[in-house]
């Protein structure tokens, strides 16, 4: 019997170091909404993916009905949680910046000044300028709002978010970003960063949003875009002058809270 035991005892330690072992093989998790897969459960395909490939017959007409369910209850879901958020500020930013950098740095600090201002601050949730925001606000002991998407290669919510919402698909999520705001503050960011500014600069040019300003925070990394749209696109004739006036470029954490705040009449 106590061989038995023994050999059972064993078999159990085996297999418990094999799932370790597994675990630490995982290379990542995937978020799909509410819902996390690991292992051989990882899908290579997201749900926007299968949202969009509708292009092989006419099959599509039978299973999309079923997704507005889905989407309608992210919708539902996203307006029933961040309803009572009060007066809130979304930040955008590069999910690459390390801690070290100056933008980091300037993300955190505008985190917390927009907490002492009387904002939540809103985030993508993601690490870098995100996870700064993110962490600023948290120190000012404020509503720090993440708000993850469905990736291939998604991070989770950085553990500085401490009211959080995992997406299945982006045009919700960003109707959720433009909704719960008073305003965007955008640092120095890549491809998602480019789509978040130009998608609120298109709102508030054609009068979708009002009372919505929109501050780009570092001059040296934003002068080359205004001077595009300035020099080329407004010059001829793609955007009217005027839109030149959407949104204010500074390079002050200070001067960007104080613009958000005169447009929004917080505090």
């Amino acid at each position: 019997m106590a061989d038995k035991a023994k050999a059972a005892d064993k078999s159990k330690t085996g297999k418990v170091k094999a799932a370790r072992k597994r675990a630490k093989k995982r290379q990542r998790d995937q978020y799909q909404g509410p819902v996390i897969r690991r292992d051989d459960q990882v899908q290579e395909t997201t749900t926007d993916q299968r949202l969009l490939e509708s292009r092989n017959g006419g099959d599509w007409v039978h299973t999309d009905p079923w997704r507005v369910f889905r989407i309608q209850a992210e919708v539902i879901e996203g307006f029933g949680t961040l309803a009572p958020l009060g007066p809130a500020v979304t930040v955008f930013g590069s999910a690459r910046t390390p801690s070290d950098h100056p933008s980091y740095d300037a993300a955190r600090r505008l985190g917390t000044a927009l907490v002492n201002e009387g904002y939540a601050v809103i985030t993508g949730g993601g690490p870098g300028i995100m996870e700064a925001a993110n962490l600023g606000a948290h120190e000012a002991g404020g509503t720090s709002v993440g708000l993850g998407i469905e990736l291939p290669f998604e991070q989770g919510l950085n553990q500085y978010v401490n009211l959080g919402i995992n997406f299945r698909y982006f045009f919700v999520r960003k109707l959720m970003f433009v909704k719960y705001a008073q305003g965007f503050v955008v640092l120095p960011g890549g491809m998602g960063t480019f789509d978040e500014l130009f998608e609120a600069l298109t709102l508030v040019q054609t009068r979708k949003v009002t009372r919505f300003p929109i501050v780009l925070l570092g001059s040296d990394y934003w002068g080359g875009l205004v001077d595009w749209l300035t020099a080329t696109v407004a010059e001829q004739g793609y955007i009217s002058p005027g839109d030149l006036q959407l949104f204010h470029v500074v390079d002050d954490v200070d001067e960007a809270v104080a613009i958000i705040r005169k447009h929004t009449g917080a505090n």
